[in-house]
């Protein structure tokens, strides 16, 4: 049988474990990205590993995150980062060099290599044929220091595109597609491979606007062939020597193939406040819009920009509109100055705003009370915006052009004619902005700065035979990270002050969380379905953990939350009976008994001391999990193996 692309790079860097779907399976890393927001966490428990260097090809820290220094917090952090990658090895792109992903994909992503970075877009990198994973800090402060990344061998899903865009219809709305097709729990446990002819029409900016948005499924990651076109990208940018061709076997075998005809789709748009809530823009055709913002991982690349930049030439946007426009990287952003396109993008009554995600992440140009913004993001999770009340809907590019033009939901067919885009045969290349480590020698003599927002790692707590605690906090379906810990400009600040971050935690559920939570000492979460989903923050877990949170129940879980909360020490379980989430209720006393041997069985009771009832919780822990479990975390179950 043959192999899917995704395993062919796989299997040149498996460690341990069996390529069958559902085994563990522990993978060599090549490259590591961090970003400013999860970045300090990461370092901080790298540094506590007590290794000098390094030992990936190229790890690299991005700052495009808490941009907004209104005090000393980011600042300080990012001058701890940046003295973190002097001493230890890391690259480090400075503020203003542009967001992680698209500056990852324009100069350093390699086709063929294993990437994971500690923000869940990381799959980005699959537009040029990268195996990239979002993971938790932790898992790539390991991955930094040498060891192997741990995850469950995926199934593997194919779509084939056939036919070609037309105009008007982009990447975007491939993206939302196939969301509306498999929705936001549709791709966990599966790694999606795009193929078929249509992958030809695509560039690689287009391509990875699709893998990005393919974090959405929640599927561990996305891929693309890598081709004359990945090349072409590559050769542009000074880095054709990087190029690996390669494509999934002819036989290769997939658990699902989903079939998409590019010439069928209509431009689509993402309701509040789910991405998979999609519908066709003509059919919320004037709808008022307050605001526009035009950016993100998504869609900040030249070739997005681009095509804003001549659909906005010589007109002057709604009255009624705020637009704003956030180039994706410092490249972007010379590019279109050197062009002429950012004067016309700017001659059109558009905000410009800096080379990061800013408004994506809350970090600024919130909407209006109860506000319409178009976003060409990828979420629109509710308050993510930093208006508990605004209605955020995911669009294109175009799309959102044409609702600025217009101060209404638009079909951006009804702009008419398309101007015509090309890409660049050679990009501006300019890295002055990447700081390079110091030399071993000179890093021995390094010191690692720190401010006084800089707290410790949380302590964790090895797992006990018994767990009684109360049933402190019940909450639903699809709760994201941005639920359990919130972004935005408030908040963001303090992530690297866990019991300062602890004050906000559920606030977008439940206000008095952090301190009924402190008040109880110790204490379970019972969820629903695909239970933190979203964001890679670890901090979801981590915050938790210092209110005194041991367990999680839910009907499921998202990838990446249930490897951060078992990082952390905190045991995830799910219901064998899904029905029995509905007989427990907020406040009830609840008791787990013989965990080491239900670790050990997949199976665990949970009794409620309350009502007397007992239910029975499924715990499939593969034997590293269950050590991690027992030690207290992964920094503690890192420390035991090394010693």
């Amino acid at each position: 049988m043959g192999l899917t692309i995704a395993q062919k790079i796989i299997k040149a860097h498996l460690v341990e474990g069996e390529m069958l779907a559902g085994n563990e399976i522990a993978l060599k890393i090549d490259q590591t990205l961090t970003q400013d927001a999860t970045g300090t966490m990461a370092y901080l428990e790298f540094e506590t590993m007590g290794i000098d260097r390094v030992r990936t090809e190229k790890s690299v820290a991005y700052i495009d995150h808490n941009t907004l220094q209104s005090g000393f917090e980011n600042a300080d952090d990012h001058r701890y980062i940046q003295s973190v990658c002097k001493k230890h090895g890391i690259y480090f792109s400075r503020p203003g060099n542009g967001i992680c992903h698209q500056v990852h994909l324009e100069r350093f992503g390699i086709p063929g290599k294993t990437l994971i970075g500690s923000d869940s877009h990381t799959p980005t990198g699959g537009g040029i044929g990268m195996l990239a994973m979002g993971a938790g800090g932790l898992d790539v402060a390991v991955a930094m220091g040498g060891g192997a990344y741990h995850i469950t061998m995926p199934k593997m899903y194919k779509v084939n595109l056939t036919g070609k865009l037309n105009d008007f219809v982009t990447a975007k709305d491939v993206s939302l597609e196939i969301l509306r097709i498999l929705s936001v729990k549709g791709g966990v446990g599966a790694i999606i491979e795009w193929g078929g002819e249509g992958v030809k029409t695509l560039s690689v900016p287009e391509r990875a606007t699709i893998t990005n948005m393919g974090t959405e499924l929640g599927a561990t990651t996305s891929i693309f062939p890598s081709d004359e076109i990945t090349r072409e990208f590559l050769a542009a940018q000074g880095r054709e020597r990087d190029y690996v061709e390669l494509s999934s076997d002819a036989d290769a075998e997939y658990d699902k193939i989903i079939d998409i005809n590019l010439s069928e789709l209509k431009p689509l748009i993402a309701c509040p406040h789910s991405p998979d809530n999609v519908v066709t823009v003509e059919s919320l055709k004037g709808t008022k819009v307050d605001q526009v913002c035009i950016g993100s991982c998504t869609n900040s690349s030249l070739f997005d920009m681009l095509k804003v930049a001549a659909l906005l030439k010589g007109k002057i946007i709604s009255p009624f509109v705020s637009l704003s426009v956030s180039p994706g990287s410092k490249q972007v952003l010379s590019m279109l100055s050197s062009c002429g396109a950012l004067t016309d993008i700017l001659a059109s009554g558009a905000r410009l705003l800096e080379c990061a995600c800013g408004p994506c992440i809350g970090m600024g140009f919130s909407p209006n009370s109860g506000g319409v913004s178009l976003r060409t993001f990828n979420r629109n999770f509710e308050g993510r915006s930093g208006t508990a009340d605004g209605q955020v809907y995911l669009v294109s590019p175009e799309t959102a052009v044409a609702a600025a033009l217009t101060g209404y939901i638009t079909d951006p067919r009804e702009l008419g004619f398309m101007p015509k885009v090309e890409m660049p045969e050679k990009f501006k290349i300019d890295d002055s902005a990447v700081i390079e480590p110091a030399s071993v020698e000179e890093a021995a003599n390094l010191e690692v700065l720190r401010g006084p927002n800089i707290k410790k790692f949380p302590d964790s707590f090895p797992q006990e035979n018994t767990l009684k605690a109360p049933l402190i906090l019940k909450v639903g379906d699809n709760i994201t990270t941005d639920h359990i810990m919130p972004a935005g400009a408030k908040i963001l600040p303090y992530r690297s002050n866990i019991p300062h971050l602890s004050q906000y935690c559920f606030g977008v559920c439940d206000t008095t969380f952090p301190e009924r939570a402190k008040k109880a000492g110790r204490s379970i979460i019972v969820g629903g379905s695909n239970y933190g989903q979203g964001s890679s923050r670890e901090h979801a877990a981590l915050v938790p953990l210092y209110l005194g949170v041991r367990a999680v129940i839910t009907k499921s879980f998202a990838r990446i939350h249930i490897a951060n909360l078992i990082n952390a020490g905190i045991m995830p379980l799910t219901f064998k009976n899904p029905d029995d989430y509905d007989k427990l209720n907020q406040g009830d006393e609840l008791e787990l008994t013989d965990i080491y041997a239900g670790m050990d069985s997949g199976e665990i009771k949970l009794r409620n001391v309350s009502t007397g009832e007992e239910y029975i919780l499924n715990c499939s822990f593969t034997e590293r999990q269950k050590a991690i479990l027992k030690a207290g975390s992964l920094l503690a179950y890192t420390k035991e193996i090394g010693e």
